[in-house]
């Protein structure tokens, strides 16, 4: 599984990704990795930054069936750039090789430093297939849980 996180360019903003797999602790800025998810990318708006894109990523390892969360954290807001919008990106991929196919995605406004926002909540079946019926809204919120 593949989810990630883009906000508008060279805007100085820090988005936080945050997601959890069933059974696992949520993964996210402060823990960058658990037994499925890993953040490959914790990006801080323009600090540290070398090309001004805003984006973040995580990775799963194998599939567990059960219910996903992706939730998105506004941290900082340097540029003053409220509301912000942000594209969230959720893909299988099924070999090394193989391409990522998209299963969802959304868009999300972010409205005031600090807010956590759950974007999507979805559960896998036992052969990694997206079960439609189960795609919902409701809030987890996985910053201060389980670190």
């Amino acid at each position: 599984l593949v989810v990630s996180v883009r906000w508008p360019d060279r805007i100085d903003a820090d988005v936080d990704l945050w997601v959890q797999a069933p059974g696992d602790r949520p993964v996210g800025y402060s823990n960058l990795g658990g037994r499925v998810f890993n953040l490959l990318r914790d990006d801080l708006g323009k600090t540290q930054d070398l090309d001004g894109a805003n984006f973040e990523v995580a990775y799963s390892r194998g599939l567990p069936p059960g219910e996903y969360t992706i939730n998105l954290h506004l941290y900082q807001d340097r540029a003053g750039s409220l509301p912000l919008s942000v594209t969230v990106e959720i893909g299988l991929k099924n070999s090394p090789d193989a391409p990522v196919r998209r299963i969802l995605a959304r868009q999300a406004k972010l409205t005031h430093v600090g807010e956590e926002l759950t974007v999507v909540r979805f559960t896998l079946d036992a052969a990694g297939q997206l079960m439609p019926a189960t795609v919902h809204e409701l809030p987890r919120p996985l910053r201060n849980a389980g670190s």
